[in-house]
């Protein structure tokens, strides 16, 4: 999850970003989601919808969802 938490920062201008923390709350915007989405595909192979994302909101939350697209669930 700090690694999910970790990579949100930098691409919201290298703010410190806590597991609990809001994407939209941290000025995290819709271009700045599908970054971040892309991301997650390369670095976990784990394809999230961009629905998944901004209802998860937060690390935590988008860590769950990488955890169950790798567990093919």
């Amino acid at each position: 999850m700090r690694e999910i938490s970790e990579m949100w920062g930098e691409y919201l201008n290298g703010r410190e970003v806590g597991a609990d923390d809001d994407f939209f709350a941290l000025g995290g915007n819709s271009l700045i989601g599908i970054k971040i989405i892309d991301r997650t595909a390369q670095d976990y192979g784990v394809e999230l919808s961009v629905r998944d994302f901004y209802l998860a909101q937060t690390p935590a939350r988008v860590a769950e969802l990488i955890e169950k697209g790798r567990a093919g669930t």
